[in-house]
């Protein structure tokens, strides 16, 4: 069965991906899974640029089909920070709730209704020979005033869904956030790709 090696250590991430790609006629794996330990700079000014290069990167060095993403998340009262800086806002050791606490306090004085943002993810997948795809996914809604949720991990739990009564990404059942989130959107987007790239080794 044909490997997809999915670009990334982040433990909310792996547990997401492999939810959402569970279908998928392959062999899932990740890079420390794969004893790959393969540090690549994120310099591009887009989603999409990081995106591609993580999984250009990733699919020279180990001869796979890889997937990568780039995700973040954008705020209109602050000109669409963080942006791709999400997961460096507030320092590059910084947890999420360090970032999450960066943010609320940068809003501090935005009002509810001025608070509006969404969740942007690229999804990149790169054959061995060097050719790359990508595919993007948008979840809107609002950040609200204070944490509330268990369920999801980064920017989640302040994260209010458009069209969800007001709960958060981290309130929402995670079956629910895997049909609604960014990243399930982005991967919706890419099925294609991914038929594409990996239908002629399927036999492998």
């Amino acid at each position: 069965m044909t490997t997809l090696l999915v670009a990334t250590n982040n433990p909310g991430k792996i547990r997401e991906f492999r939810e959402l790609l569970a279908a998928l006629p392959v062999t899932i794996t990740f890079p420390k899974e794969s004893g790959l330990n393969l540090e690549v700079a994120e310099t591009g000014l887009t989603f999409e640029e990081n995106a591609r290069i993580k999984a250009a990167a990733y699919a020279q060095a180990t001869g796979l089909v890889t997937l990568a993403d780039d995700s973040g998340l954008e705020v209109d009262a602050l000109g669409g920070a963080p942006g791709v800086w999400s997961a460096r806002y507030a320092g590059a050791q910084a947890s999420d709730s360090d970032r999450v606490r960066k943010l609320l306090s940068a809003l501090v004085d935005v009002p509810p209704g001025k608070r509006t943002a969404r969740f942007r993810c690229v999804v990149a997948v790169a054959g061995p020979a060097g050719d790359v795809q990508t595919a993007e996914g948008r979840c809107e809604g609002n950040i609200v005033l204070a944490p509330r949720g268990d369920n999801g991990f980064g920017y989640d739990p302040v994260f209010a869904v458009q069209g969800y009564g007001g709960l958060t990404m981290a309130e929402l059942p995670p079956e629910l956030k895997n049909q609604v989130s960014h990243r399930a959107r982005a991967l919706m987007a890419a099925r294609q790709i991914l038929a594409e790239v990996l239908a002629p080794r399927r036999g492998e």
